[in-house]
């Protein structure tokens, strides 16, 4: 548990990165490619650790991370276009209420596309992981990604 507590203070330096990522594109880019580059890493050494797999789960597992965190971060990168949409409007002061009702609708749509992905996973990896270990790392994962979203959600303004 203290493994996945000490992704907390990296996610932290998110709520540096988010606004200005908002703000300063190019440079703002740079630190946000940084830090995702630090978080893949960083979040791989917390899962091993959590999972304590043997030879031959680590050989079945890590290839269905893998295949699952590349997937994510298509997602991920789809909410960030999202949160750089809403922060062009946001700095420019000119969201619209048809604006936000599309913001709304594509947030709802990623969500569910993760929602599936997360279902389509959590099977692969019961396929391949005794059954604990399986919910242990859809626990991990989960915590993480709680964090993840926590910060961003902390980083970004209210809509006006």
């Amino acid at each position: 548990m203290k493994k996945i507590l000490s992704l907390l203070s990296l996610c932290s330096a998110f709520a540096v990165v988010a606004p200005a990522y908002a703000a300063e594109a190019s440079s703002a880019n740079t630190n946000a490619q940084i830090f995702m580059d630090k978080v893949k890493a960083d979040k791989k050494l917390i899962v091993a650790a959590n999972l304590n797999l043997t030879d031959a789960e680590a050989k079945a597992f890590w290839p269905v991370y893998d295949s699952y965190q590349k997937e994510l971060a298509s997602l991920n990168e789809q909410a960030g276009k999202l949160i750089q949409n809403f922060a062009d409007s946001y700095n420019a002061k000119n969201l619209t209420d048809d604006g936000a009702k599309k913001l709304i609708d594509q947030q709802l749509s990623l969500d569910e596309s993760e929602l599936r992905l997360r279902k389509t996973y959590a099977g692969k990896v019961a396929k391949v992981l005794p059954g604990i270990k399986a919910a242990r790392y859809q626990q991990v994962e989960n915590k993480i990604r709680a964090a993840l979203r926590y910060q961003v959600a902390s980083a970004v303004p209210l809509a006006e």
